[in-house]
């Protein structure tokens, strides 16, 4: 009973896992944003942005490696790779965004442009939240059992014959 107990305080619910996921990548965000800015007082921006997102994901994935998805370790490599994978799509989902808005409209505003983009940046991160859920960090999760057990009936006849087995007759499977 105790190990049912603790496996689901290391497996969180995805409401659970969703929250601590909006808090651990909100607030490395936000740190990210002041960080660019304070960087790119010494060096370009483009380069300081470059250096503050590389940081920033690696940053992001161990904590949800380490709190969010309930896995309590380090990130692997193969983590780190695909949740970098996942955060370059976010970017790009975001920049073609940008793009589409500087195509229709003529001359956005501030306010549009902060929109768009944040409307992009939610349904990416809401995208990114699924990726890292369902394939990322899914092999930590798997230690518990399934959420409704799966049985498959195999007809006999599916089954292969050895030599100490007389063949199946097909009439005498049917009913």
């Amino acid at each position: 009973m105790e190990t049912a107990r603790s496996r689901q305080r290391e497996t969180p619910g995805a409401a659970t896992a969703f929250l601590r996921y909006t808090l651990c990548g909100g607030g490395v965000g936000l740190a990210a944003g002041f960080a660019v800015t304070a960087l790119a007082s010494w060096i370009p921006w483009a380069l300081a942005n470059a250096l503050v997102a590389l940081v920033s994901t690696l940053l992001s994935t161990e904590l949800h490696a380490r709190f969010t998805f309930g896995g309590g370790g380090r990130a692997t490599r193969r983590q780190h790779t695909q949740s970098a994978g996942s955060a370059v799509a976010a970017y790009a989902v975001t920049c073609a965004a940008m793009l589409a808005l500087e195509h229709l409209v003529a001359e956005p505003g501030a306010a549009l442009r902060q929109l768009v983009y944040l409307a992009a940046s939610a349904l990416a991160g809401l995208a990114r939240f699924a990726v890292l859920r369902l394939v990322v960090f899914a092999r930590t999760r798997g230690r518990t059992a399934p959420a409704f057990p799966v049985t498959v009936a195999l007809p006999t006849a599916a089954l292969p014959l050895t030599r100490h087995r007389a063949p199946v007759r097909p009439q005498l499977l049917v009913p």
